[in-house]
């Protein structure tokens, strides 16, 4: 018993992820990402850190594990490497089994399009969602290339926050560069209630109502006829 519990902490601290125990509801995963998204390059040693090359085939090993009924995601994060969380959120996105998303304290930048990449989102009333422009860090080369090519990788963000919740692209795009919101950058700061009244999470609520509304979503599931199963 001791030893299933140390490996079981081990494999959270190392891949952030933990199989919940079954309790007559299904069995749910349990996957968090927090601090900054790496993604090509490795991060500072002292910074928390989601590594996306655990995640991938993390998210991989759910979809094609028949045991798995469900999937919660904790998300605390400042954002990070914009391919890398695209990456992730595609493949939450993508997968068969019903996932809630619990935003908890800041979900920034790039952690956008993974709090709407599940089927349903919360965040709790003191949580954050922050929307700005895309950053370049290193070497940037002056020229309209370089800047379409960033113009193209902000659209694909915001086309995902807008197939993915129930703002506008528009409406994305103007909160996005937003001069009059935050000191030091262009862009909005929403808090719980002000990121649902705008349609970009689902609903404020905490771990309860999360595990509440995929439990919802898990029986839905097994509620379809096999016919229905086979089509998705």
């Amino acid at each position: 018993m001791a030893e299933d519990m140390e490996k079981e902490d081990q494999h959270l601290k190392e891949m952030g992820s933990l199989p919940l125990k079954e309790n007559g509801h299904g069995k749910i995963e349990l996957i968090t990402i927090i601090g900054e998204v790496e993604g090509h390059e490795a991060v500072s040693g002292n910074t928390k850190a989601t590594k996306y090359e655990h995640l991938l085939p993390k998210l991989a090993q759910i979809e094609n594990d028949n045991e798995i009924d469900g999937v919660l995601i904790l998300l605390n994060t400042l954002g990070g490497d914009v391919e890398a969380g695209l990456a992730i959120a595609e493949m939450i996105a993508s997968l068969s089994k019903p996932t809630v998303s619990l935003v908890l304290g800041g979900c920034h930048s790039i952690g956008g399009p993974l709090a709407v990449s599940a089927d349903y989102s919360f965040i709790v009333e003191s949580g954050t969602m922050v929307i700005h422009p895309v950053r370049s860090s290193g070497m940037f080369i002056g020229v309209a290339q370089s800047l379409r090519n960033m113009e193209k990788t902000q659209d694909r963000i915001t086309g995902f926050l807008a197939a993915h919740s129930n703002m506008s692209q528009d409406r994305i795009e103007e909160l996005m560069l937003d001069s009059t919101q935050l000191v030091k950058d262009v862009g909005t700061m929403l808090e719980g209630k002000e990121a649902v009244a705008e349609g970009l999470i689902d609903e404020v609520g905490g771990i309860k109502e999360a595990f509440q509304k995929l439990r919802e979503l898990i029986r839905a599931e097994h509620s379809k006829a096999p016919s229905d199963q086979d089509k998705k």
